[in-house]
């Protein structure tokens, strides 16, 4: 049952990994699922447009790609740009590891089922971003 975290083409490492880990773990208990594997890839902008071309056919840059394997027990892929990462936190004004943290609440959210596709659909998983968000304890 494990959650892991990669870099690939960038030079990034993620803080207190071990207390993200726990973290995650306790949104995927809130949301009534079971963990199997899920890895997190860090990466720069054109790793992920090339991913969103190769596999979605999308021609756009984007923050996160989710690949879900498994709804129950999660098993998935979750895609990362640190670019965009550190771009949105400039944008909204808050630090990277707390955008960061959003984007990694965000594609686990993906993997046990909800989508952004509508308003009311990105609406609900901001909702619960924010709610997760605010019970790390570190």
């Amino acid at each position: 049952h494990l959650i892991e975290f990669y870099a690939e083409d960038v030079d990034f490492t993620l803080l207190n990994e071990d207390d993200v880990s726990l973290w995650l773990k306790s949104v995927l208990k809130s949301e009534n699922a079971e963990l199997d594997s899920v890895t997190y890839i860090f990466c720069t902008d054109d790793y992920l447009l090339n991913i969103n071309q190769t596999y979605l056919k999308h021609y756009d840059l984007t923050d996160i790609i989710s690949f879900p394997y498994n709804r129950n027990p999660v098993e998935g892929d979750i895609f990362i740009s640190i670019e965009r990462a550190t771009e949105n936190a400039n944008t909204y004004q808050v630090t990277q590891t707390d955008e960061i943290h959003r984007l990694l609440v965000h594609g686990m959210l993906h993997l046990v089922g909800y989508d952004d596709k509508t308003a009311e659909s990105k609406s609900k998983m901001t909702e619960l971003e924010n709610l997760y968000l605010s019970q790390r304890t570190f």
